[in-house]
C-alpha cells in the first residue's frame, strides 16, 4: 500500500496547481486571520479585508516565488523587477476583485465572512491563471 501511496504523493507534489493550491492555503491563511483580527478590532469590513489581503499578497510572492514557481522565477535584474511588478499587479486585480465582492456584499446586508469566502474562490482563479499564463510563464 506505501509503494502505491508515496509515488502518488511525490506526483501531487510536482504539480504545479497543487503547490499553488497550498502556497495559496498559507497566504489565505495570513489573510483571513488578519481579516479576522482587523474586524474583530472594530476595524470596518471593507478596510478590514483590503488589508488582510495585502499582507497575504506578501506571503503568496514568498511561496510562489520559493515553492511553486522556483524554476520560472526571474534571476535578477529588470526581468526579476518586471516579474515582481507583475505579480503586485496581478495580486492588485485579486485584491480589487476581493474589494468588491466584500464591500458590495456588506452593502447589500450578506455577512461580510460569507461575502470573504466567495472572493476566496473568484479571486484564487483569476490570480491563477495571471500569474500561471503571465506573470510566471
Amino acid at each position: 500500500m506505501t509503494g502505491m501511496v508515496l509515488p502518488m504523493l511525490h506526483r501531487l507534489q510536482q504539480t504545479t496547481l497543487v503547490r499553488y493550491a497550498l502556497a495559496s492555503v498559507g497566504a489565505l491563511a495570513v489573510d483571513m486571520g488578519s481579516f479576522l483580527a482587523l474586524l474583530n478590532a472594530g476595524v470596518p469590513a471593507m478596510p478590514a479585508s483590503a488589508l488582510g489581503y495585502a499582507l497575504g499578497i506578501v506571503a503568496h510572492w514568498l511561496l510562489s516565488s520559493r515553492a511553486v514557481f522556483a524554476d520560472q522565477v526571474a534571476t535578477g535584474g529588470i526581468a526579476r523587477t518586471r516579474q515582481k511588478a507583475m505579480f503586485v499587479v496581478s495580486a492588485l486585480i485579486g485584491l480589487g476583485i476581493t474589494t468588491a465582492i466584500v464591500g458590495g456584499a456588506t452593502m447589500g446586508g450578506i455577512d461580510p465572512r460569507a461575502a470573504k469566502l466567495v472572493a476566496i474562490v473568484v479571486s484564487f482563479t483569476v490570480t491563477w491563471l495571471l500569474r500561471k499564463r503571465v506573470v510566471f510563464r
